[in-house]
């Protein structure tokens, strides 16, 4: 388990209470860094939320397990906010008006811990291309709006961007808010849901429209009309001459300039050398002559105490080597030639490089490419005819097996819809409603409607009352209804891919999303409705963390990890706190529900025995 320096995410944590089964928590505090715990859990999930002057909260700090979350709470007291946090954490555009009054700046962070796999690799490789480094299986997300629009953003500590948040997201987190879920839901994330329930692998089909594609850009090059040719076959003559007429070697410019340094010094160099010869090796005081000197006494020693016999053998191999550089120097001495004339010349050079560096650089190497790709086009204008034929050869075959991908990909998207409309539609009805589901996939295997993930398009279909048509899913009024669909569709893709995880383009298993965030998903329903909901949102987290805001009893009594959010008055300003709740305080809360602001015998029995039951 990492640490984490106090002074990169901010204040020291406080001591941290063990959250029932899942939490395993690392103590030893120290007073510059702490230890993120870990849940036991073998999903991606959110480990904690803080809140620093946002909105109407000060401070605030909440720390998230496995299974089923549920935030409960008076009306007003707050319980949106930590889901609108949340979003911006995930690259909800900010504004400035989240940040509490008298404060100049509000700050949102979370950490989230993601499983050893295929989410971490993604999760890895969103961080390596952008420059980022990954800290062990942790994702430490930080956002900070100031006064006047402007913010920071950091991700493991690191000076991030909000695009950053957003290519991460969905690796983190979902969030399900009503009509608002369906913002994101456009063709691409209705193809992908269905690619996840498959268990398709798309990687395939991607690579064979790649082929295609390169192919096919290589003989629109060529096919420019005359004029373009004309115009493209003089620029690049004049570069392929312009490069040749140097004759550049790869890592001449390098040579050069030590060339230069030398031969702008040589006077200096010449004296240094031959000093340092001198002292090495010339002259009765130099090092070579001490050292035989030594020899000769050691010599004479070792004859009466053996032992120094190393010693001796220790100092000619010292002697060599010094006599070996001084040598050395005396040679290089030499070779050096104050030469004005040749100096002129390696400037000349280098100049000459500099000025093809700075057109077709930065790098002599990449001077050097630039001739070579240049001479690959003209070669091909020069044999375009031939050159075509091939192109179109390649592109024939590209085409083909481009098609064979796509088309294999698009029968497993036909058999999945079918098996995917069936289990969501008793899904749906199992959550109070009489409804029929279609998942309909369309498309053309015409040239225009090719694209990475192949030419389908899937939409997803619903009626919600019996006798009417089947509608696009974005059209449904209600939302409640809305909710519980979203809720069958997720879960039911949920599910499946925890059984059979979907590939990844290099065969690897991709994990599905793994921490689902609903808002108020109970808006619009109760009674038997609402009962269905709450067991189905328990049934969602047997595999993925669930978070979710409610109001209706009915899914409180379901919670794994049960939480209240409060709006109290301190010192004159109201401020809102967060807590888990157990026991008979959580009693308490449910027969609030139940009751509202005034409790009784009755509504504390019913609570009691709702809690009995969907335990």
């Amino acid at each position: 388990m990492n640490r984490i320096h106090q002074q990169q995410i901010g204040e020291k944590l406080t001591d941290r209470a063990l959250i029932r089964e899942n939490w395993e928590v690392l103590s030893c505090y120290s007073a510059h860094n702490f230890s993120i715990p870990t849940l036991r859990s073998r999903t991606a999930v959110l480990v904690e939320l803080r809140l620093e002057n946002y909105v109407v909260i000060d401070h605030l700090e909440v720390e998230f397990a496995s299974g089923l979350n549920l935030l409960t709470g008076e009306t007003g007291a707050g319980k949106s906010i930590l889901i609108d946090a949340l979003a911006l954490l995930l690259g909800d555009k900010a504004s400035a008006e989240v940040i509490r009054a008298g404060a100049e700046r509000a700050m949102i962070s979370a950490v989230f811990e993601a499983e050893a796999g295929a989410s971490e690799r993604k999760i890895a490789q969103v961080l390596e291309a952008n420059g980022i480094d990954l800290e062990a299986n942790s994702i430490i997300l930080r956002r900070e709006i100031a006064t006047g629009g402007k913010g920071r953003v950091f991700v493991n500590n690191q000076p991030a961007t909000v695009a950053v948040l957003r290519q991460l997201a969905p690796y983190l987190a979902t969030i399900h808010a009503q009509n608002a879920s369906l913002l994101s839901f456009d063709a691409a994330a209705r193809l992908n849901l269905l690619d996840a329930f498959a268990g398709n692998e798309v990687g395939g089909t991607t690579e064979a429209f790649l082929q295609w594609k390169t192919v096919a850009n290589r003989i629109e090059e060529l096919q420019h009309n005359e004029q373009d040719r004309l115009r493209l076959l003089d620029l690049w003559t004049f570069q392929k001459n312009e490069i040749e007429q140097l004759k550049l070697q790869p890592g001449e410019d390098h040579h050069l300039e030590t060339q230069k340094r030398v031969l702008a010094n040589a006077e200096k160099i010449y004296s240094s050398a031959m000093n340092a010869f001198d002292l090495l090796y010339e002259g009765n005081a130099s090092t070579s002559a001490s050292l035989r000197l030594a020899q000769k006494h050691i010599e004479e020693l070792a004859r009466y105490e053996p032992k120094f016999q190393d010693a001796y053998s220790a100092l000619e191999t010292v002697r060599i080597s010094v006599e070996d550089v001084g040598a050395s120097l005396r040679d290089y001495a030499g070779g050096i030639e104050a030469s004005p004339e040749r100096l002129a010349e390696v400037e000349d050079r280098l100049a000459a490089i500099d000025r093809l560096k700075r057109k077709y650089g930065p790098t002599l190497g990449d001077v050097i490419g630039h001739n070579e790709e240049v001479t690959r086009k003209l070669s091909e204008m020069e044999n375009k005819d031939e050159i075509l034929r091939r192109l179109h050869a390649e592109l024939a075959q590209a085409a083909e097996g481009y098609q064979r991908a796509a088309r294999m990909l698009s029968k497993k998207r036909y058999e999945a819809a079918r098996k995917l409309e069936k289990l969501v539609e008793a899904e749906i009805n199992d959550l109070a409603m009489t409804s029929k589901f279609s998942v309909e996939v369309s498309g053309s295997d015409e040239v225009g409607n090719w694209t990475p993930s192949g030419f389908d398009q899937a939409v997803y279909m619903i009626s919600t009352n019996p006798g009417e048509p089947l509608r696009p899913l974005e059209q449904i009024a209600s939302g409640g209804e809305l909710s519980r669909v979203m809720l069958a569709l997720k879960g039911t893709v949920a599910r499946a891919t925890a059984k059979s995880p979907a590939r990844s383009a290099d065969g690897r298993a991709c994990s599905a999303q793994r921490t689902l965030i609903f808002d108020e998903i109970d808006t619009g329903i109760g009674g038997r409705a609402a009962e269905a909901v709450g067991k189905k949102l328990k049934s969602l987290s047997s595999a993925d963390q669930v978070i979710c805001v409610t109001h209706l009893p009915q899914i409180a009594t379901f919670a794994d990890h049960h939480y209240l959010i409060e709006k109290k008055n301190a010192g004159g300003r109201m401020r809102t706190t967060i807590r888990p709740i157990t026991g008979q305080e959580r009693t308490e809360e449910i027969a609030r529900m139940l009751s509202g602001a005034r409790l009784t015998d009755t509504s504390r029995k019913h609570a009691e025995q709702m809690l009995k039951t969907n335990a």
